[in-house]
């Protein structure tokens, strides 16, 4: 195991079976993503980009071959030890934002750090924190009804800082808010790998952002290609 690795996947297959159909979604990936590293996952829609994300990410294990998590081979793994990863080392940003509509900005920020235990006093200060860090201080009490596009994936990019994951994967991040809002939320990010020197691992079919990573993956038919 590649000592600079943070994540790493050998010979990865993930299959399906659809009755008499086996579809294959992955097909023998390998890929090793460094520590403090700024990645993006590129392919088109049906590539199988977001089921390496998964992988990745924990959410999924693969059906053939190995994932390493800091050297811990993690493809074997219950669902309830892989939830106990994810918690304490993923940071999760979506598309659709993913917000508790009946929990305001600062409610859905705070809540994840109910599940690890810490106390009240703490997820106060730190929610308050981050949503001053991605510039919402004067919206901490706005729902996501009350919220624009691109204020709602602030949010959702405070609330994956909650549990100050060393990891965070944001599967098509700009996808639905505007170009300007978009460079914005890439600045957010980029900006949490250099000064906090977090891991950001971004799944996208936007070539544009592309442009700000340090390492490019290049996925088609369930396979990685050269750029």
């Amino acid at each position: 195991m590649d000592g600079q690795s943070l994540i790493k996947l050998e010979n990865v297959w993930k299959k399906y079976q659809m009755g008499k159909l086996e579809l294959v979604v992955l097909k023998d990936v390998s890929l090793e993503i460094a520590h403090n590293s700024f990645t993006v996952i590129m392919g088109a829609s049906g590539s199988g980009k977001s089921t390496l994300l998964h992988i990745v990410s924990c959410l999924d294990t693969p059906t053939k071959g190995d994932v390493f998590l800091d050297g811990q081979n993690i493809s074997k793994l219950s669902q309830d030890k892989l939830a106990e990863i994810r918690s304490k080392k993923i940071g999760f940003v979506f598309q659709q934002f993913n917000l508790l509509s009946h929990l305001n900005a600062f409610e859905n920020v705070a809540f994840p750090m109910i599940f690890q235990g810490t106390r009240e006093l703490k997820r106060r200060e730190r929610a308050k924190d981050i949503l001053t860090q991605v510039d919402l201080a004067d919206r901490i009490t706005h729902k996501p009804t009350e919220l624009s596009g691109g204020q709602q994936q602030r949010v959702a990019i405070a609330r994956a800082l909650a549990n100050n994951p060393e990891i965070i994967v944001a599967d098509e991040p700009t996808g639905n808010v505007d170009s300007k809002t978009g460079k914005q939320i890439m600045e957010i990010l980029i900006n949490l790998h250099k000064t906090e020197k977090r891991t950001i691992i971004i799944v996208t079919h936007d070539v544009d952002i592309a442009n700000y990573a340090e390492n490019v993956i290049n996925i088609k038919d369930g396979e990685i290609i050269k750029a």
